[in-house]
This record gives structure tokens, C-alpha cells and sequence, in this order.
């Protein structure tokens, strides 16, 4: 077997587990909304959340497979800094008034 059948970067069902690991961040909310009032989204939070995260996930995946395999740490540092600088300026708008 080549390193590149080994690696799960390259599998088929990759963004279909993308998904499901979206799918199942978006319960947390949803759930925490079940059992207390500080946590209130509407349809459109979920909507958003869940493109932000299947998006960056997706990008993050299709970089990955263009670049060597040793690079993937850096490229996974910046999209995480990219997408917590996101979330922050939607949730509450940090450095600037998206979110309030």
C-alpha cells in the first residue's frame, strides 16, 4: 500500500465524515438550548455555524491534499486561527461590530 492509500486525507468518504462531525458540533447548541435560557440560536446561527465549519473543514482537506504532508501543521494552524477569528467576530464581533 503507497503512503497516499494509508493517509485520510485522501479517502473517499472524507467530507461525507466532515458532515457528520458538523452535524454533531451543531447538537451541542442544540441541546444546550433544551436545558437552559443563555443559549438561544436561531435558524439562522445553525445555518451559518454549520457552513463556517463544513467550509473550513472541506478547505483544510482539499489544501491538504495538494501539499506535502509535512506543511499540513502550519496550513491546520492557520485555518484554525481563520475560523476562531471568524466565529468570534460573528458571535460577539471582537474587533469590529459583526456580531453585536
Amino acid at each position: 500500500m503507497t503512503d497516499k492509500a494509508k493517509d485520510w486525507i485522501f479517502s473517499n468518504g472524507i467530507f461525507l465524515r466532515i458532515a457528520l462531525i458538523t452535524a454533531l458540533v451543531l447538537l451541542i447548541p442544540l441541546i444546550a438550548m433544551q436545558f437552559t435560557d443563555e443559549v438561544i440560536w436561531g435558524p439562522l446561527d445553525f445555518i451559518v455555524m454549520g457552513i463556517l465549519l463544513f467550509s473550513t473543514a472541506s478547505l483544510f482537506v482539499i489544501l491538504a491534499r495538494k501539499i506535502p504532508r509535512s506543511r499540513r501543521v502550519i496550513a491546520g494552524a492557520g485555518f484554525a486561527v481563520v475560523f476562531l477569528y471568524v466565529w468570534a467576530e460573528l458571535a460577539v464581533g471582537v474587533f469590529t461590530n459583526l456580531g453585536s
